[in-house]
């Protein structure tokens, strides 16, 4: 079962934001190397690859996830977030609150 709620997903999916193609195309590249990087893994796992060896990449990846994700709210608080403050939804503090309650776990 996933960690995101069923109302969470409608939810998340409903919604959607406009990127730059600057924007996306960092996104993705990033997420691109990433895909790359957990592939990797798995052909170490499937070779038989010392565990500690396997770990370090494993840690590699979950640097790169956590860059990503620090990108990505950034660009959010800077242009979502702000906008929703602006218009006076203050729905939208309590929204990004939880977000960082998970992005911290």
């Amino acid at each position: 079962m996933s960690a995101m709620g069923t109302e969470e997903m409608k939810d998340c999916c409903r919604r959607t934001k406009e990127r730059t193609p600057e924007e996306y195309k960092k996104l993705i590249h990033r997420l691109n190397r990433i895909e790359g990087q957990i592939r990797g893994i798995r052909g170490m796992v499937e070779k038989g690859v010392y565990c500690p060896d396997i770990l370090v990449q494993s840690a590699a990846v979950t640097a790169a996830m956590n860059s990503f994700n620090r990108e990505l709210l950034s660009d959010h608080i800077r242009t979502c977030v702000a906008r929703d403050i602006r218009d006076g939804k203050d729905e939208t503090i309590d929204e990004l609150l939880n977000v960082l309650q998970k992005l911290m776990k």
